[in-house]
């Protein structure tokens, strides 16, 4: 018994030991914060440091404190902003502004075109007025538009479209305190463009980038560029490698839907005027050589046909190479262009050229063959090859004499320059050479020129051409 009360005394003296302990680590550091309290308070104060002391005031973080949160600030939560401003009344006046940064593609593939620009909007929305003593708007990023009210803008037309996010979301919203907002943001869109590409390449398009409210009809929403024509401002320094960019301007309409009724649409309209000089280069004056070319045959020899053909079947591949060419960079269009109609004119040049030479090559070999003939029929024609020394007495070959002045060079001449005719004058007065002729006095004329054929082309296919362009260009430029 004497040990258990030994026992329960020790617990007892060591339990009151651990509780003074504890009230004086609890004392000791009450009286730690105290001290560092009044410390705080003393340098707050203003008045208990030294002159020239490195210890100052901080002034105080206001973005810390409950009250200025811009959620409150702007009483976000007091209203419900999934309702446009003022719903019931009038329409809303949003007013718009582009400021266009960049212009980059235009394709005629697949008849489309490229832009960057800034839109802002511009409405006065009463729920997000705040007081202000010195009338300075603040400024919000992306994370605040998700909270409000905001125009649900759309680009008509566009193939694809999406808001810059490098290195954030380029979008900016401006609050001022009387409700104005400013809503920023930086847009790239693809956005379709109906081209005429008749005069394709002298030709001048007129594009357009259309922008409308998806939800909100005219009655809710009443859309406007803010400043007229003034409202699209433009980069100097765009420019284009295929086109010269004339003029930007702005209109607005009304668009129709049959299910949802009438929309503002604003519409942002833009010329361009295609640089000629690239064509010139890469089309017309490699088709105006070889039709050039292909005149070179004109002054060969009919004889040489291992110069002649493959010259022309050279200028032909290469003319349709040259078609083949600029239509695989073209949409398939059903309608001829410009372009096509100069291409297939100077084929045309071309085989006609080719088709020149086969009718050519065509009458002289007649003609080689009605002198044969001609020949195998005369008993003698040793005495006509010199037309100029030939005097022939018709009562002893039975002939009569032949007018040297009319018959010209008779045979082929190997002077391929020189014309060749022949006009034999048989007297058909003996019957063992005429057979069954009756007896009489007749003529047999052989007129065959087929080098004028060349002469005359040498005129008639570069003044043909030169008409075609005369015409083509005043047409066209």
């Amino acid at each position: 018994m004497q040990v258990d009360a030994v026992l329960v005394l020790l617990c007892v003296w060591l339990a009151g030991a651990a509780g003074k302990m504890a009230q004086s680590r609890g004392h000791k550091l009450e009286t730690y914060k105290q001290s560092r309290s009044r410390r705080e308070t003393r340098m707050d104060g203003g008045g208990g440091h030294k002159s020239g002391s490195p210890i100052y005031k901080r002034s105080p973080d206001m973005t810390k404190s409950p009250m200025t949160k811009s959620e409150q600030l702007l009483r976000i939560d007091d209203h419900d902003f999934t309702m446009r401003p003022a719903f019931g009344g009038p329409p809303i006046p949003v007013g718009v502004d582009v400021q266009v940064e960049s212009l980059d593609t235009i394709s005629e593939v697949d008849m489309d075109f490229t832009m960057t620009l800034y839109l802002r909007h511009y409405w006065k929305d009463e729920r997000l007025s705040f007081p202000s003593t010195n009338n300075q708007s603040m400024t919000f990023d992306s994370r605040l538009v998700k909270k409000i009210w905001v125009p649900d803008m759309f680009f008509v037309h566009s193939k694809r479209s999406f808001i810059h996010d490098t290195t954030t979301d380029n979008v900016m919203l401006r609050v001022y305190p009387d409700g104005n907002v400013l809503y920023s943001l930086r847009v790239t869109v693809t956005s379709m463009c109906n081209m005429d590409l008749s005069r394709f390449p002298l030709d001048t398009q007129t594009c357009s980038l259309e922008i409308e409210s998806y939800a909100y009809t005219d009655d809710d929403l009443m859309l406007h560029w803010k400043k007229g024509n003034e409202s699209l401002n433009t980069d100097d320094r765009i420019s284009l490698s295929q086109f010269l960019i004339q003029k930007f301007h702005t209109t607005a309409k009304l668009a129709f839907y049959s299910s949802t009724g009438w929309y503002n649409r604003l519409y942002i309209h833009f010329t361009l005027r295609r640089h000629i000089f690239f064509f010139l280069l890469q089309t017309y004056f490699p088709a105006t050589l070889m039709v050039m070319l292909s005149w070179v045959s004109f002054w060969i020899d009919r004889r040489a046909v291992p110069a002649r053909v493959p010259l022309g079947i050279t200028t032909v591949l290469t003319m349709s190479t040259i078609i083949t060419g600029v239509n695989a960079s073209m949409p398939r269009v059903s309608y001829i262009k410009a372009v096509d109609i100069y291409l297939w004119v100077s084929f045309v040049f071309v085989f006609l050229s080719v088709i020149e030479y086969a009718a050519v090559n065509y009458l002289s070999t007649v003609q080689e063959r009605k002198e044969r003939k001609l020949r195998e029929r005369l008993p003698c024609t040793c005495g006509i090859g010199n037309p100029d020394e030939m005097m022939i007495d018709p009562q002893i070959t039975g002939y009569g004499s032949m007018d040297i002045n009319t018959t010209g060079n008779y045979g082929m001449p190997e002077n391929g320059g020189r014309q060749e005719r022949m006009l034999a004058q048989v007297a058909l007065n003996d019957p063992q050479i005429t057979g069954q002729v009756k007896p009489s006095r007749g003529y047999v004329n052989i007129w065959i020129d087929t080098h004028a054929i060349d002469k005359y082309s040498r005129v008639l296919f570069p003044g043909a051409y030169i008409l075609f362009n005369i015409i083509y260009w005043s047409i066209y430029s």
